[in-house]
């Protein structure tokens, strides 16, 4: 039974729903069309079908079991994203071939324009968890629309103005998706909102299940990470060095994350938390830079570093961040961090 406190949702998501659903279908009869050659057809399946698999898997059951470590939200919160994801890829798909629509007249969908949207939607449930234990499925809707809107705005200037590789801004959306959190929970921000809100606790049942998550992100995250480089590159050997890379540098963060989580409990014991989301840092961490690491070692040391700095940033710079975002130059701050970041990836990747 919901809260006393939490508002009926009757008159509020099955309105949205459908109002974006309808929308969302009037402009795929009149804009969008499948790709009709044959061939081309043939070949982007035997190319992306496996790891278009792979990424809806990370998409769906990842990021789905990742939000269930709240009481309150718990299996809940694998619904939740089945919901946002579903939306959110059709509006990704959307976005993505406006600018082909004004050469072509349409928008054309493919394997490649799925897997790119599906990415896409990686980006908006990385904003998304920022905000968990706070929001509605309104709410979550509604900022997977607005961060996904972002993240393709943000692509195409880099791609014009900077002449970025398509392939890298794809992989900046883990910058992005952070970013885009931090600083919807800086304007979200009230007043004793930082005391603990009844959604947000935690307990061991549901932590430990959430651990499903990340067990499916490790699993599949070489294939997140590749599936765009032959499209760019035109070279299997790449696709194969990015495999190779992400499997190294998962497999050290997994281990460092572990090392240094008992190094820094004062129990001596493992962290649930840094089990969750410090083992996936290698995989984040090669996936902006991979066009840039051609030896295996490079790819483990990109592995420790990451698992090192995310392990030590949860224990000992969270419990800070909030006194910080209070701060009325916070947002400037980040936001300007948030370019800086973005241009040193793109110049260390460009520089290979």
């Amino acid at each position: 039974m919901a809260p006393q406190y939490a508002q009926s949702l009757r008159f509020r998501l099955p309105p949205l729903l459908f109002f974006l659903q309808t929308g969302f279908i009037v402009v795929f009869i009149f804009y969008v069309d499948i790709e009709q050659n044959v061939q081309t057809k043939q070949h982007a399946f035997n190319n992306y079908y496996s790891e278009f698999q792979d990424v809806h898997v990370m998409v769906i059951l990842g990021f789905g079991f990742l939000a269930t470590f709240l009481v309150r939200y718990s299996f809940s919160g694998a619904g939740f994203t089945l919901l946002v994801a579903a939306m959110a890829v059709q509006w990704a798909v959307i976005l993505n071939g406006v600018e082909s629509m004004y050469d072509r007249g349409k928008i054309r969908i493919n394997m490649r324009s799925l897997v790119v949207a599906e990415m896409c939607t990686a980006s908006s449930l990385i904003a998304i968890g920022a905000v968990l234990g706070k929001t509605n499925p309104v709410h979550l809707l509604l900022i997977a629309l607005l961060e996904i809107s972002g993240f393709v705005l943000n692509g195409w200037l880099l791609q014009t103005f900077l002449k970025v590789q398509f392939l890298n801004t794809i992989m900046l959306l883990h910058i992005f998706g952070a970013f885009f959190g931090l600083m919807l929970s800086w304007v979200l921000y009230r007043q004793g909102s930082e005391q603990q809100h009844e959604k947000e606790k935690i307990d061991r049942k549901t932590g430990l299940f959430s651990v499903m998550g990340t067990l499916f992100l490790w699993m599949f995250w070489p294939s997140f990470n590749s599936v765009l480089v032959e499209v760019d590159h035109l070279d299997r050997g790449r696709s194969l060095r990015a495999v190779y890379s992400t499997y190294l540098a998962l497999a050290v963060s997994a281990v460092t994350a572990a090392g240094f989580s008992v190094l820094t409990s004062p129990q001596g014991k493992l962290n649930l938390f840094h089990i969750q989301r410090c083992t996936l840092a290698g995989g984040v961490a090669i996936g902006v830079a991979m066009s840039a690491v051609h030896l295996p070692w490079v790819a483990m040391a990109i592995g420790f570093a990451a698992a090192l700095i995310s392990t030590l940033g949860s224990r000992y710079i969270k419990v800070r961040i909030n006194k910080f975002l209070n701060c009325p130059w916070a947002f400037t701050i980040s936001y300007y961090c948030f370019f800086l970041f973005q241009h040193y990836i793109i110049t260390i990747t460009l520089l290979k």
